[in-house]
């Protein structure tokens, strides 16, 4: 069954959108998009430096504490996560 022009046009404009939303922000608007790396390469940074995801569940407002209380460390939330984690266990 053939589409109306006016349902190929709406699919078009649905691709276009999806590739506008999708583009990388060009140097000259964004000076740091361009060190953004992509999941993949991030993936190979952490397995090459020992580091390996770990999910869990936990109470929102555990979350918030860590997460405050994570803004002036090095190394960020996963760094003071890692660091209570290794203190915890010892």
């Amino acid at each position: 069954m053939s589409m109306k022009k006016s349902d190929l046009d709406k699919n078009m404009g649905k691709v276009l959108t999806g590739k506008m939303k999708t583009a990388i922000v060009p140097d000259r608007f964004a000076q740091s998009a361009a060190a953004a790396v992509d999941k993949r390469e991030q993936r190979k940074r952490d397995s090459a430096a020992g580091l390996v995801p770990f999910a869990c569940k936990l109470p929102s407002d555990l979350v918030r504490q860590l997460h405050d209380k994570s803004v002036g460390v090095e190394g960020g939330l996963n760094a003071f996560v890692a660091a209570a984690l290794a203190k915890a266990v010892a």
